[in-house]
């Protein structure tokens, strides 16, 4: 393998003895070895900077944006609306070229942003704190599952109902700690909720809306989990709150979200943000940033990242997580993005997210062959149904015809398909996919 570094190969070596690998290529080990490279790059010899990058520019071309494609998909990120005033700001020079605000007195403006953001994810949630953000959805998850388990405690139990692709990080993660990670069957597309957990499950997954886009009973979810000892995190979707309770009203104890859909591009898959809120007994624990206020010597409001001794960059080896960075510029963007909206708009939004995710699944479940996945439960703007042929024959077909029809969900067959319908697909586009999957779905 070639590297690209500034070190020597004595360094090299030195490094790699004291970690006991044989050569870089042992770092890369986890990866399966048919996504590595295993050969140059195919580029004929002698060629040009500019025509690397017109084959690169000709290659970009066979991608498909939403530009042209109605999109209809979504499982954890969405084709919001995304309001012009939120990247006038946040791309501002100020915010864009940023970096680690670890010098107060250089970074006012940036930690003035990132305690907003702080301060809107509490009033969002329920919840009594909020770091400054994490690198995504799935991360937060992890990180809120690092802080409820300890001796003795170290089972964690997912909902039925948790995307697998969530389940499959919390695995990834939990194997180097000895975590025993559980996700519950889901036979009607919500986890039958047990009565009570073992006494060594720290903590408990529910996510609401879940996976196939039905609305868990959270409530009844924390009931059962601090009968147990157990502590229960929500994984919640941001543009709902408007319109069903927030986390800390359920019982919740630690919350956390993709936070994407908060006037964030969908960039064909990041970069995004992750949020955290939990309980003030649990700051010490909190992973990442958290910015405080404060005042300076004239009496003056100031900003100061604070309890840091808990992060890696300080406590190293000693610390809860190994996050030491986030993704500052994706949480100013949703922050602007919440202020823009205010409490009525975030309202109006999961209204609108709502009516026309009923619409649609009453037009869809309208074309012969196509049913519901699962009858009667209730949904925010996600449904799942079941189609007459493999749904992912019938998204490449769709595709061609301009639209982006759902995502697949294996787990459960192949003919399972999981619509999303934000505030921005109107009823002349529902009845086009309506016509078009009556077209080649039959």
């Amino acid at each position: 393998m070639t590297t690209f570094t500034p070190h020597t190969d004595d360094e090299i070596r030195e490094m790699l003895a004291t970690i006991g690998a044989g050569d870089v290529d042992d770092l890369f080990e986890a990866i399966p070895p048919d996504l590595r490279l295993s050969e140059p790059l195919d580029l004929p010899p002698g060629i040009s900077e500019q025509e690397v990058v017109d084959e690169l520019g000709r290659l970009a071309t066979r991608n498909r944006s939403l530009d042209e494609l109605v999109c209809f998909a979504g499982r954890g990120a969405y084709d919001h609306y995304i309001p012009s005033v939120v990247w006038a700001l946040a791309g501002r020079s100020e915010f864009s070229t940023a970096y680690t605000p670890y010098q107060p007195e250089l970074s006012q403006g940036v930690l003035q942003a990132l305690f907003e953001f702080q301060s809107m994810m509490c009033a969002l949630t329920g919840m009594e704190v909020s770091n400054a953000s994490l690198y995504d959805g799935a991360t937060a998850l992890v990180e809120a599952i690092r802080m409820s388990v300890g001796p003795g405690r170290l089972r964690v139990v997912l909902a039925g109902g948790v995307d697998p692709r969530l389940v499959d990080t919390v695995r990834t993660y939990g194997a180097g700690p000895g975590l025993h990670v559980e996700q519950l069957a889901a036979p009607e597309g919500a986890a039958g909720l047990p009565s009570s957990f073992e006494p060594d499950v720290a903590a408990v997954v529910v996510q609401h809306p879940n996976v196939h886009g039905i609305l868990e009973d959270v409530q009844a979810w924390a009931e059962a989990a601090h009968s147990s000892g157990a502590r229960l995190i929500e994984v919640f979707d941001p543009t709902s709150l408007g319109v069903i309770a927030p986390p800390g009203e359920l019982g919740v104890d630690i919350a956390v979200a993709e936070g994407q859909s908060l006037g964030n591009q969908l960039a064909f898959g990041g970069p995004y943000l992750g949020i955290l809120a939990g309980r003030m007994s649990d700051v010490r624990r909190m992973p990442g940033r958290i910015v405080g206020e404060t005042v300076d010597v004239a009496g003056r409001p100031g900003y100061v990242l604070t309890l840091q001794a808990r992060e890696q960059h300080i406590r190293r080896e000693k610390a809860t997580s190994n996050i030491c960075t986030n993704q500052t510029l994706m949480a100013i963007a949703a922050t602007i993005h919440l202020a823009w909206l205010g409490p009525a708009g975030l309202r109006e939004l999961g209204e609108r997210c709502a009516s026309k995710a009923a619409y649609a699944f009453d037009v869809l479940t309208a074309v012969p062959g196509v049913v519901p996945a699962f009858p009667g439960a209730p949904i925010f703007k996600e449904f799942t149904l079941r189609l007459p042929r493999p749904a992912s024959d019938v998204v490449d077909a769709l595709v061609a015809r301009g639209i982006l029809g759902g995502v697949p969900a294996p787990w459960l067959g192949e003919d399972a398909l999981i619509v999303a319908v934000t505030e921005r697909r109107t009823r002349a586009q529902i009845d086009a996919f309506s016509e078009e999957l009556a077209q080649v779905a039959g």
